[in-house]
């Protein structure tokens, strides 16, 4: 699905009153994200983990005097349920509710055959692209819940719509990823006001990009700027109509 916004021109007050947490804020689209949903009105929790990174992040958004966000650091691949539970307390002690989720965060791992992967690394892709996207979401429904109007984001990617040689369990997390996203979608739909969707990028200037097409020129890939409208999008009560649906990143 493409979704045109030629036509969507978001007033400064958009997400005024919303807390929106983003994990992966630290760089490329969740960076992009966090700084956009502030700059909206948003009040934002920056999720990743190196907390000076994100940091950087915190102090952008205070720099360019939009809401004040909240860091919580955590390390996907090592993180156990109490984790999410931490998370979950400090949202509800802070905010009192969450209005958007979005799931962003992920690695490449490696780009080899099945026979020649590693489980270690297969186990480290799983742990951060799948285990704690199911985590975070499940600990933190019953804050959506309080929100009049929540809006649940998956990043995803080609190549979880269509397998391909190489690209191993980076390709498996994506297609587990999509799958997240319909089964939730449909459990929702008539129980909630949460709405969840998914968006691929197809294509986005980012590290784990540069490690999957290193011999690519950067120049001639999109940056997440170029199509963050769309995050901001879906994120707001304008989307209020779209559930369960797969976007592809359409740049014109």
């Amino acid at each position: 699905m493409v979704i045109n916004l030629n036509k969507f021109f978001p007033k400064k007050n958009l997400l005024t009153g919303k807390n929106i947490l983003i994990s992966g804020a630290n760089s490329g689209i969740g960076k992009e994200a966090a700084i956009t949903f502030a700059q909206y009105g948003a009040k934002t929790i920056l999720l990743g983990r190196k907390e000076k990174d994100l940091e950087k992040v915190y102090e952008l958004i205070i720099k360019k005097k939009y809401p004040e966000p909240l860091i919580h650091t955590i390390d996907f691949e090592y993180s156990e349920i109490e984790d999410y539970i931490d998370i979950y307390k400090a949202i509800l002690s802070e905010y009192g509710r969450l209005d958007g989720l979005l799931n962003n965060a992920s690695i490449l791992g490696e780009k080899k055959s099945i026979s020649q992967y590693s489980f270690s690394t297969w186990r480290s892709v799983m742990s951060i692209n799948v285990d704690s996207v199911f985590l975070l979401t499940q600990s933190l429904l019953p804050l959506l819940e309080l929100s009049d109007n929540a809006s649940i984001i998956f990043t995803t990617a080609n190549e979880g719509k269509r397998g391909k040689a190489y690209w191993g369990a980076y390709s498996v997390s994506k297609f587990a990823t999509e799958g997240l996203m319909q089964i939730l979608a449909d459990e929702l739909e008539h129980t909630s006001s949460i709405r969840v969707n998914s968006i691929n990028p197809v294509a986005v200037k980012s590290k784990l990009r540069k490690k999957a097409f290193p011999a690519e020129d950067p120049n001639s890939v999109p940056l997440p700027k170029d199509f963050i409208k769309l995050y901001l999008y879906l994120i707001s009560d304008l989307s209020k109509e779209c559930k369960g649906k797969s976007i592809d990143v359409q740049i014109v």
